[in-house]
């Protein structure tokens, strides 16, 4: 099938349907000849068109379709016609086989050497062209390109390789020459992590069960799993694993935790590694540490305006407690790193005390905690108060002593920040109590507690009106006084772009406690119920349930997900 041409050349089309001025060419390719970058491209940077105007007058001038892929169902056995390599490339997508027809779309239609590339990459099959924008292309590559037949296949040809053999299967790797095994193994774990970044996974799972290997990836909260019956190579995955993180090879029997760094697709890794010995060998649980994109500020971690004033007002107090509560991966170091980077002054010195350190921040003393060697919390706590320190963050209060040495440092003239793992603000003061705190020096210390959960966003691309059930109903009427019909809720029906989840991303939800005198007094007299029952009278304070529900009302997650949370935190 012969492929559409351009019958002029693109800048003169674009003067032409007045699209453009003759002027505003004339700099684009002034500015090309700087750069060497694509007329099209140059004249979007300028601002002179929008890339949908663009390829939208392209799609019409060649009378091809333009595509909008998220509204599309992919044949994810067609898009493997075209090799990632070449896709990227030329940055062309096959969507669609009908027959002997691949529909193909592409960000540059008028690329006359790509458009030739393709037809020939695709031969004999004949190639219908459609236009899609370059960003969509980009991320369905990521989303399409999985490595999972990959990781399969490497699977078995390291099992192939093993099984002729008696001995254990991750001896081998030790070999120092980089032999066939140890190679395979590297090529494995390569593909694997590849895969987990280019998904946005933020762990990976290695378990080994009786017959099958279990591969599980937690994706915007949810562990996703690839099964693999190679079970024998898991010995092999662990073992290289453990010699990258600097582990004792030889311990099997208890857990052990190590790091490491790597690079993945052009992005710096860090990886934290914990083992665990389980009934059918050693389990392996990777979090995935994006160093290459920076730390977030206190505005991008997305804490409400109004919540976000009242916490920056607290930070910039002189002395006190703050702490920040929620579950594992509920982005608690997030914001505690936001608050750092913003009170991170040459005026002010700030001592970390972690286990261990996730991000390595300027002008701020780091300390990682090894108990190995007795440099416990608590040990370091009292060093750094012997450091002449103005803000300390302390990565958890774990036992009665870090607490009450973290409280008497508030008291003494020092900001301390961080974390405990309860369910809301209300319980987090009262857990400290419970860990051996005086009610009167928490009472003193303590100025106020964030908890904060992730809640999965709405797909905002197959997202649609939905009436609450009958549970949702009765939760609403009775925990929130609503009237059926009074809100218009959503849910996500599942596509392409979600990989049919109904949910893309996840958004945080926040409750902010500051102490006021009716607290402080409960909690000298260790009156947790007349403590909380102050806290939920407080003007300001909104539970985590309450703000998700408005997220639900404004359409961005799904009354489920409300209900979770509801039910998570009582």
């Amino acid at each position: 099938m012969a492929q559409p041409r351009l019958k002029m050349r693109l800048g003169d089309l674009l003067v032409q349907e007045q699209s453009i001025t003759d002027d505003q060419l004339q700099l684009a390719l002034q500015q090309q000849r700087q750069t060497g970058r694509k007329l099209g491209a140059t004249l979007i940077e300028l601002g002179f068109i929008s890339e949908v105007q663009l390829l939208t007058f392209l799609a019409r001038q060649l009378e091809v379709p333009f595509f909008d892929l998220n509204t599309l169902t992919i044949d994810a056995k067609a898009v493997q016609l075209l090799p990632e390599v070449q896709a990227r490339r030329y940055r062309a997508l096959v969507v669609n086989l009908s027959g002997d027809v691949a529909t193909v779309a592409m960000s540059d239609p008028a690329d006359l050497s790509a458009l030739d590339a393709v037809a020939d990459l695709l031969a004999p099959k004949q190639m219908s062209l459609a236009v899609a924008r370059e960003g969509q292309l980009l991320d369905y590559f990521d989303r399409l390109y999985r490595r999972t037949k990959e990781i399969e296949n490497f699977a078995v040809q390291l099992h192939e390789e093993y099984q002729d053999t008696d001995f254990e299967l991750g001896s081998a790797t030790l070999d120092a020459g980089g032999g066939e095994n140890e190679a395979t193994v590297a090529k494995l774990l390569r593909s694997l992590f590849e895969d987990a970044v280019q998904v946005g996974a933020s762990d990976i799972h290695i378990e080994p069960d009786e017959k099958v290997l279990r591969i599980r990836q937690r994706i915007d909260g949810v562990l996703h799993e690839n099964v693999l019956s190679e079970v024998r190579i898991a010995p092999a995955l662990v073992l290289r694993l453990k010699l990258v993180a600097g582990l004792d090879i030889s311990e099997k029997r208890l857990p052990q935790d190590g790091r490491f760094a790597m690079k993945v697709r052009g992005r710096d890794v860090d990886v934290r590694l914990s083992t665990m010995p389980v009934q059918y060998g050693e389990s392996v649980v990777m979090r995935l540490l994006n160093q290459s994109g920076g730390l977030l500020s206190l505005d991008e971690t997305g804490m409400p305006p109004v919540l976000l004033k009242r916490f920056r007002n607290l930070l910039h107090r002189p002395h006190g407690m703050i702490l920040v509560t929620g579950p594992t991966g509920s982005g608690k170091t997030t914001t505690l790193y936001g608050a750092l980077s913003e009170i991170n002054l040459p005026s002010n010195k700030i001592i970390t005390v972690e286990d261990p350190v996730e991000y390595r921040l300027p002008r701020i003393s780091q300390v990682q905690v090894n108990t190995k060697i007795g440099l416990t919390f608590s040990n370091v706590l009292r060093t750094t108060l012997r450091q002449d320190p103005d803000i300390l963050l302390v990565g958890e209060m774990r036992d009665s002593e870090t607490v009450e040495i973290g409280l008497r440092g508030a008291l003494t003239g020092h900001l301390v920040l961080t974390t405990l793992h309860t369910n809301d603000a209300i319980t987090s003061a009262l857990r400290l109590i419970d860990m051996g705190a005086p009610g009167y020096l928490v009472a003193s210390a303590l100025r106020a507690v964030v908890a904060q959960r992730l809640v999965r966003r709405l797909c905002e691309h197959c997202h649609e009106p939905a009436e609450p059930d009958a549970i949702q109903a009765s939760w609403l009427q009775s925990r929130c006084h609503e009237v059926p019909g009074s809100h218009q809720y959503r849910k996500g029906r599942g596509c392409q772009s979600c990989n049919f989840t109904g949910y893309r991303g996840r958004i945080g939800v926040y409750e902010l406690l500051e102490m006021d005198q009716p607290m402080m007094d409960a909690l000298r007299r260790d009156d947790a119920e007349g403590f909380a029952r102050a806290a939920r009278q407080h003007e300001h304070y909104q539970p985590l349930a309450l703000m998700a529900l408005d997220y639900a009302r404004e359409g961005l997650t799904s009354l489920d997900e409300v209900l979770k949370l509801a039910e998570d935190v009582g």
